[in-house]
């Protein structure tokens, strides 16, 4: 019971998606984390249904599907993530010392930085997503399970293994509330399981396409745990948002590359 209700906590906190109404509860929220990249699995799964919708039944335009590709994941997420990234584009460009950024990252106001590097990674993942709408061809259209799964595990493993910038806030409510070797371990077996399924229902491109996506992922990882203790001193829920959005374009610019050299 206690491991269904971290499920529900964590699929409601982290999407839109319809789940039953439980009292949250720090026993409840023990291991939320560890059902983290179960909604980035879902979310994959849906955006290939998306693809396939969209390219045999509605018969949808490449550019049109891309559009609507862009938009299902904040669709799913709710934009938790994107807010994230948006507030942290903000704290980064005022270059002020550290307190101010975190401030920054507090303020629920949108800033002109936030506009405007916001529509430019709009633009990069829509075209991005043109470009693998054209490439996959129905065969592919699974590639995005695959790092929309493992980023979620990296930036909940940010949140249990980093410091914590702030005293309070979302990454310190699931962080305190972790059973954090428990979890530590869940996400690591998330990391580890999404490309052995991938060799074993796919085959050995899909392994090497996850095992591709793994090892951008920890580089941006190791970047990111630097640069978060350099300019914030250590990681709070909006940078964890911002890990995940730009490892989300990374990876799936990573597919278009992969699905290319494959031609």
């Amino acid at each position: 019971m206690k491991l269904l209700s971290s499920c529900i906590i964590a699929i409601s906190m982290y999407s839109r998606l319809p789940m039953p109404q439980i009292r949250w509860s720090r026993e409840g929220m023990k291991h939320s984390m560890c059902f983290f990249p179960l909604v980035g699995l879902i979310q994959g799964l849906l955006l290939a249904l998306w693809l396939w919708l969209a390219r045999e039944v509605l018969g949808l335009s490449a550019a049109m599907t891309a559009l609507w590709g862009t938009a299902l994941p904040v669709l799913v997420t709710g934009g938790i993530h994107l807010d994230g990234f948006l507030d942290t584009m903000d704290g980064i460009c005022s270059f002020g010392d550290r307190e101010k950024k975190l401030a920054i990252l507090k303020d629920p106001h949108l800033g002109a930085f936030a506009v405007i590097y916001g529509m430019v990674y709009i633009l990069l993942y829509a075209g991005v997503f043109y470009e693998f709408t054209v490439r996959t061809a129905g065969k592919y259209d699974l590639l995005p399970v695959l790092f929309m799964t493992m980023e979620r595990g990296l930036s909940g493993l940010s949140v249990l293994l980093f410091p914590s910038a702030k005293k309070d806030g979302l990454a310190v409510a699931f962080a305190e509330a972790a059973e954090k070797r428990t979890d530590r371990l869940g996400m690591t077996a998330w990391l580890l399981a999404v490309p052995a399924a991938a060799g074993l229902l796919g085959g050995s491109w899909w392994l090497k396409a996850a095992l591709v996506f793994l090892i951008l992922l920890a580089a941006l990882f190791g970047w990111f745990y630097r640069w978060s203790l350099k300019h914030f001193g250590g990681i709070t829920g909006d940078l964890a948002g911002f890990y995940l959005q730009a490892g989300e374009l990374v990876c799936l610019s990573a597919s278009v590359a992969l699905l290319a050299l494959r031609r």
